[in-house]
C-alpha cells in the first residue's frame, strides 16, 4: 500500500514565468507544483512538492541545483532540485512580481512590492534562519516589475511601474558617497522587462541597457563616459536631471540633499580606476516600436551572448528582434490569447512561450522554424481515465470535448483526438493495446486507431442520447454504452431508482436480477474476475454484492472517511455539512482484495474489501487556491459583503488563466447550486488502478494525479527467522549454495539480496532451482524479474528465468492467477517495452542494411 505521488498529467499551465535550467530542462509552474521537462529525453516530472496556493514566480540557481519558488500567499520554498525536497521557507510579506538568482548564485533579488530585497542564497544545510537579508533598496515610487543583475554581480537594474526603471551599485561605498540609483526616464507606461548589454569585444564589460515597456516600446541607452550628472539636449537625451525631483533615499531608506553631480573613482580588483556605471552619464540612443497597438506588450526576454531581444504581446503575437539594429528577424502568431511568458534557453536557438489562457507551453527552434515541444493539458476537468491493458498508456477524456493519450513512463501526450463535438464522458481500452473506444454527450461512441491515429468507426443510436458509460467485452465484438437522459442501460447498472440491475444482453431485454438499496445508486463497478459487484449509494456506503447468488456480501460506511473540506459559500462547517458525502467513482484493484473511492471531496479512500476496513487517506491536494480545502472558514477574510476570496477586485493587470471551471457539463454532480465566482472546487471524478497493480491515476480538479508504489527499500520480510540473515546469504553464496541463498534472500524481501542471488545462478542451474522455489515466494520472484528486465542487459538470462518458472508452476500460477495477476501483468508490461524496443532497432537496422547494400551495388 506503499503509494507516493509520481507525476502529474492534464493540467494545464495556469500563469506564472518559466525558466531553463542547463540548456534543456524546462520548469514551469503548474497549479501549486512545479512540473520539470527534459527537452532532449521528452520526458516530464512534476515534483512531489506542493505550495499553499497557485505558484506566483519561480528562480533557478545558474547550476541548476536550487529552485525557488513563490505563491499567491507570498510564501516560498527553497528546493533542492536533484533531490525534490524543500530545504528552507521563508514568508514575504508583499506581493513578489519578480525574483532573480545572482549569475554567481550568492544573492537573490526579490522584487517584493515596491521594494527590492537583496538576500543571501542559502546552502544545503538546513538553518533556522536560513535567509539572511542584506540589503532593502527603497527608491521605487511603485510596484517593481522587473529585475536583472550584471555579470559580475556588482549592479542590478530595476523597473517599475512608476515609468522608470534603476540603476543600483549592490555594494555599499566605502568612501562614503551616498549610493543613489542613476534613473532612465521618458517611459509612458509600465517598464516590463529590463536588460543589461554587454560588449561584443568584452562580453562582460556593460555598454547599454534595454528597457521595455507596456506600450509596446523599446528603449536603447548608453553612457558616453560625461560624468556631469545631466543630460545635454544637444547629446541627443533628455534634459531632466539624472536625480529629479526631492533628495533621494539611499539603500537604507536614509535622506540625503547633497550634491547629485560629484562623481568618485574606484580601485576594481586589478587596482585599476574604475567609474561607477550608475554615477555615468546615461543617454538615450534610441527608441523604437512593436508597432502592435492597441495591443500591450506582456512578456519579453534577452539573450546577452546573441543581442537578440524576445518579446510577447496580448493578441498572441511574437517577435524575435536583433538588437541593437532592431532588425525583425520573426514575426508570428500563436494564438490569439495573451503570451505570459516568453523565455530563452541559454545558448538562444530555442525560444519558450506560455499562454495560461489556453493552458499552453511550446518551445520553438528559431533557426529551423521548428517545434521542439507543443504540450497543452486538458483545458477544462477531466471527467474520465483508463489505462491500457500493459499499463504503459494512460488515456484521459475531459469537458474540452478531447481524448489525449499519455506515456506513463515519460509523462507526455503524443496524441490527441478532438473529434468529439461535447464533454468525454467514458474511456475504454481493447485488449489488443491499439484500439480505444469513448463515449461522449455529442451521443456517439467513437473507436480510435492508436497505429495510424484516426477515428476508424463512430457508433449513435437511432435517437438523440448522451453517453456517460462504456464497457466491452474482451473480444470488442460487443459494446455496451449507458445513457444519461433515458437511464437505458446493459450488462450491470447503476440507477437513481435506489436499485442496480444485471441485463441479459443477448437472451432477452429485462432484467434477470434487481439488487434493491436503500438510496440513490451512484455508481458500480465489476470486480476484475466478475464474481463481485461494488456500487456506492447517496448515503455515503459502498454496497458489495455476489454476482453469482445475488446476495449482498459486505457493507462499508463511508460518510465520516470521504468527509473533509469546505466551499467559501457554506454557511455551516465541514463536519456540520452533507454535500459531498457520498463516492461517485470506485475501483477494484487488479487482485480485488482493495478497492479505491472517490468523490467531491479532497479525499481518495482506499478499503481493504474483506475486511472492511480503511487502509489509507490520500489528500489529492494543498492548494489553497481551490475550494474545498480548508477544514474552517478563516474569520480574518470575512467582510460585510462575504468571503474575501469571493470579492472581485477588478484587478486588469492580473494574469488570466485558465477559466476556472465550477461546475462541468455533468453537473448534476457536483455540490452546491450557488456561483463560486472562478474557484475551482476539488473533487475526484475518476479512479484507475493499472492492470500491474503498481500505480493508479486519479482525474482530479488538479489534474491528473499518478500515484505509483515507491521504488526505495523498504523491509519487509516474509518469513523471518534467527538463520534468516544477510551474512546467511553471503555465506550460502561462498559455499556455492545459489538454492539456499536464493530461498533466505526471498524470505528477507530484500531486493538487492534478490537479485544478487538470481545472477549467481548458472544457466545451466536455472531449470532445477526455478522447480524448487516454494508457491508462497513466486509472486514476490516475478516482481524482481519485472524490475530488472527494466534495467538490466541480461535478457536472454532474464527470459529464461521466467520460461522455466513458467514450466514448473504452470499448474499454481493459474490455480491462483488472482493473486498472482498484478505481479504477471507488471512482467507483460515490462517484456512488451524491450519487443517494442527491439523490433523498432530491428527495423532500422534492416532499413540501413538494405540502403548501404544498395549503394554498394550501385
Amino acid at each position: 500500500m506503499n503509494y507516493r505521488f509520481q507525476n502529474l498529467l492534464g493540467a494545464p499551465y495556469r500563469g506564472g514565468n518559466v525558466v531553463i535550467t542547463q540548456n534543456t530542462q524546462l520548469i514551469s509552474p503548474v497549479g501549486n507544483r512545479v512540473s520539470i521537462t527534459d527537452l532532449i529525453k521528452s520526458q516530464t516530472i512534476t515534483l512531489p512538492l506542493q505550495s499553499s496556493s497557485n505558484i506566483r514566480r519561480i528562480a533557478a540557481s545558474p547550476d541548476g541545483t536550487f529552485l525557488l519558488t513563490v505563491d499567491e500567499n507570498h510564501r516560498c520554498h527553497f528546493i533542492n532540485t536533484a533531490r525534490r525536497v524543500i530545504l528552507h521557507r521563508i514568508n514575504f510579506k508583499n506581493t513578489v512580481n519578480a525574483v532573480k538568482f545572482s549569475p554567481d548564485g550568492k544573492f537573490i533579488a526579490v522584487a517584493a512590492g515596491k521594494l527590492v530585497q537583496l538576500w543571501r542564497s542559502p546552502g544545503f544545510k538546513k538553518d533556522f534562519f536560513a535567509f539572511e537579508l542584506v540589503r532593502t533598496i527603497a527608491d521605487c515610487e511603485d510596484t517593481v516589475t522587473a529585475i536583472d543583475w550584471s555579470l559580475d554581480c556588482k549592479y542590478l537594474l530595476v523597473g517599475s511601474k512608476d515609468l522608470s526603471a534603476r540603476l543600483f551599485c549592490v555594494e555599499k561605498l566605502k568612501d562614503g558617497i551616498l549610493n543613489k540609483p542613476f534613473l532612465f526616464l521618458g517611459h509612458r507606461d509600465n517598464v516590463v522587462g529590463c536588460f543589461f548589454g554587454y560588449d561584443k569585444k568584452n562580453t562582460n564589460k556593460v555598454s547599454k541597457v534595454y528597457t521595455i515597456t507596456r506600450d509596446c516600446y523599446i528603449f536603447s541607452w548608453g553612457y558616453s563616459g560625461n560624468n556631469d550628472g545631466n543630460f545635454d539636449e544637444n547629446d541627443g537625451g533628455i534634459s531632466e536631471p539624472a536625480f529629479p525631483g526631492t533628495p533621494e533615499r539611499d539603500g537604507e531608506g536614509n535622506m540625503d540633499s547633497g550634491s547629485v553631480g560629484t562623481v568618485k573613482k574606484r580601485k576594481d580588483f586589478d587596482g585599476k580606476d574604475e567609474g561607477y556605471l550608475h554615477k555615468e552619464k546615461w543617454e538615450l540612443l534610441r527608441k523604437d516600436g512593436f508597432m502592435q497597438s492597441p495591443a500591450k506588450l506582456t512578456a519579453c526576454d534577452y539573450h546577452r551572448g546573441l543581442d537578440m531581444v524576445v518579446v510577447g504581446f496580448s493578441n498572441g503575437v511574437f517577435g524575435l528582434y536583433q538588437m541593437p539594429d532592431f532588425v525583425c528577424m520573426h514575426l508570428l502568431s500563436i494564438s490569439r490569447e495573451k503570451i505570459t511568458a516568453a523565455v530563452f534557453n541559454e545558448i538562444g536557438n530555442w525560444l519558450t512561450f506560455g499562454c495560461a489562457k489556453l493552458g499552453q507551453l511550446l518551445v520553438w527552434e528559431w533557426r529551423s522554424e521548428s517545434y521542439v515541444l507543443k504540450q497543452q493539458g486538458h483545458y477544462f476537468d477531466v471527467n474520465c481515465l483508463t489505462y491500457s491493458p500493459d499499463s504503459q498508456l494512460l488515456a484521459t477524456g475531459a469537458d474540452d470535448n478531447k481524448v489525449k493519450v499519455w506515456t506513463v513512463s515519460s509523462g507526455f501526450c503524443f496524441v490527441t483526438f478532438s473529434e468529439h463535438t461535447n464533454a468525454v464522458t467514458a474511456l475504454h481500452f481493447m485488449a489488443n493495446n491499439h484500439c480505444l473506444l469513448s463515449a461522449s454527450l455529442d451521443g456517439t461512441v467513437r473507436a480510435w486507431d492508436l497505429f495510424r491515429y484516426r477515428n476508424f468507426r463512430t457508433f449513435t443510436t437511432p435517437s438523440s442520447r448522451q453517453f456517460v458509460s462504456l464497457a466491452a467485452d474482451q473480444s470488442g465484438e460487443v459494446i455496451c454504452a449507458g445513457t444519461l437522459d433515458s437511464f437505458e442501460a446493459v450488462l450491470a447498472s447503476s440507477s437513481w431508482d435506489k436499485t442496480v440491475r444485471l441485463w441479459d444482453v443477448f437472451e432477452g431485454k429485462g432484467a434477470v436480477e434487481t439488487f434493491p438499496h436503500t438510496h440513490d445508486v451512484l455508481t458500480v463497478v465489476y470486480r476484475p474476475d466478475g464474481r463481485q459487484l461494488a456500487c456506492s449509494t447517496l448515503d455515503g456506503q459502498i454496497h458489495f454484492w455476489d454476482t453469482i447468488d445475488g446476495l449482498l456480501m459486505y457493507t462499508i460506511e463511508g460518510r465520516r472517511d470521504i468527509a473533509g473540506g469546505r466551499l467559501m459559500t457554506d454557511r455551516r462547517s465541514a463536519a456540520n455539512s452533507t454535500a459531498g458525502k457520498c463516492f461517485t467513482t470506485l475501483c477494484y484493484s487488479a487482485d480485488g482484495s482493495y478497492i479505491l473511492a472517490g468523490g467531491s471531496s479532497k479525499f481518495i479512500c482506499m478499503y481493504d474489501v474483506a475486511d472492511q476496513v480503511l487502509l489509507r487517506r490520500f489528500q489529492i491536494t494543498h492548494n489553497l487556491s481551490l475550494d474545498g480545502v480548508l477544514d474552517f472558514l478563516n474569520s480574518k477574510k470575512m467582510t460585510d459583503a462575504g468571503p474575501l476570496d469571493l470579492i472581485d477586485d477588478d484587478d486588469s493587470d492580473a494574469e488570466e488563466g485558465v477559466d476556472k471551471q465550477t461546475r462541468g457539463k455533468l453537473g448534476y454532480d457536483l455540490p452546491g447550486s450557488m456561483p463560486n465566482r472562478g474557484r475551482p472546487i476539488i473533487r475526484t471524478k475518476c479512479l484507475r488502478i493499472a492492470p500491474t497493480g503498481r500505480s493508479f491515476a486519479a482525474a482530479t480538479t488538479e489534474g491528473v494525479l499518478v500515484y505509483s508504489i515507491d521504488e526505495s527499500f523498504i523491509f519487509d520480510p516474509t518469513d523471518l527467522d534467527m538463520d534468516v540473515t544477510p551474512e546467511a546469504v553471503e555465506e550460502a553464496l561462498d559455499e556455492d549454495q545459489p538454492n539456499r541463498a536464493l530461498i533466505i534472500s526471498l524470505r528477507l524481501n530484500e531486493d538487492s539480496l534478490i537479485k544478487k542471488c538470481i545472477f549467481s545462478v548458472s544457466p545451466l542451474d536455472i531449470p532445477a532451482i526455478a522447480s524448487s522455489v516454494p508457491y508462497r515466494y513466486l509472486q514476490r520472484l516475478i516482481e524482481a524479474f519485472s524490475d530488472l528486465l527494466e534495467s538490466c542487459p541480461h535478457l536472454e538470462f532474464i527470459l529464461r528465468w521466467c520460461q522455466e518458472l513458467c514450466k514448473a508452476h504452470g499448474n499454481s500460477i493459474q490455480q491462483n492467477s488472482r493473486n498472482l495477476l498484478p505481479a504477471l501483468k507488471s512482467l507483460q508490461k515490462a517484456i512488451t517495452r524491450i519487443h517494442q524496443d527491439l523490433a523498432d532497432t530491428c527495423s532500422s537496422n534492416e532499413y540501413m542494411l538494405r540502403y548501404l547494400c544498395s549503394s554498394n551495388n550501385k
